[in-house]
């Protein structure tokens, strides 16, 4: 479970600075870093309160819980993301992917440190650590792929829809991008078709073909991640439903 956590978290952590420092051109670290804010403070409160606030809970239902508020964070932000968007779009999206993942933080570490004798707790460690690095490069690079697969095809179907660009000019432009596009903002873009000399009304034409293949890039990476979601839920099962106890504790001298 710590493999889909990490896995899932990377995705998140990927994409949606894309969307706010390239789609919405936010001008510096810190806006972006702001806009993210809550789900840092969400997962600190629920990595803390929960198990002060419900020390009994069934472990199994809290990751589940957390996984469905992961979920429904990363589906409310596809939802979202569109046309005209702000960046306050993200406030609650991130606000139930930080209470998801601190939900998971609450109780996977618990859970695996109760699993095993003492005296493997450095073995388990050392496991853990490479199963959430695995899961944090898996994450990206599989997000990253989708992202960048459904730009180039998102554009180049753009640009051979647009009646404002030349047929010859479609040719090359299919052929040059087929082996894939860069994420860069408008402001970027237009800056590189000015300076290839690019007639205003065909730069206009990819400049918008651009901008809907990058949203619907976003929105095609994030449903990875909401299946990514899904499909850890279905996993659950391996989870304890009860605490766990130290029987050698409670066991008389």
């Amino acid at each position: 479970m710590f493999f889909f956590q990490f896995l899932i978290q990377a995705g998140v952590f990927f994409t949606i600075p894309l969307f706010l420092s390239v789609v919405l051109e936010l001008s510096a670290a810190l806006q972006t870093g702001i806009r993210l804010l809550p789900l840092s403070l969400a997962l600190l409160l629920a990595a803390i309160g929960i198990p002060r606030l419900a020390p009994a809970a069934r472990p199994r239902l809290i990751v589940r819980l957390g996984l469905l508020s992961m979920t429904a964070g990363t589906l409310v932000l596809i939802g979202g993301i569109s046309p005209g968007a702000g960046a306050g779009i993200v406030a609650v999206p991130m606000l139930l992917m930080g209470l998801g993942m601190g939900a998971l933080a609450s109780q996977l570490g618990a859970i695996t440190g109760s699993a095993v004798p003492d005296d493997q707790s450095a073995e388990v460690g050392g496991l853990q650590n490479t199963v959430t690095s695995l899961g944090a490069s898996l994450g990206t690079a599989l997000v990253g792929r989708v992202l960048i697969s459904s730009l180039t095809a998102g554009l180049i179907h753009g640009i051979e829809a647009s009646s404002a660009i030349p047929a010859d000019v479609k040719t090359h432009a299919t052929t040059q991008l087929s082996a894939g596009v860069p994420f860069i903002s408008d402001t970027d873009l237009r800056a590189q078709l000015a300076k290839a000399s690019v007639p205003a009304g065909q730069a206009d034409a990819v400049v918008q073909a651009n901008s809907d293949a990058r949203l619907g890039a976003l929105r095609d990476a994030l449903r990875i991640v909401a299946l990514l979601a899904v499909a850890a839920i279905f996993l659950t099962g391996l989870i304890p439903t009860g605490q766990h106890t130290d029987e050698s504790s409670s066991t008389p001298a």
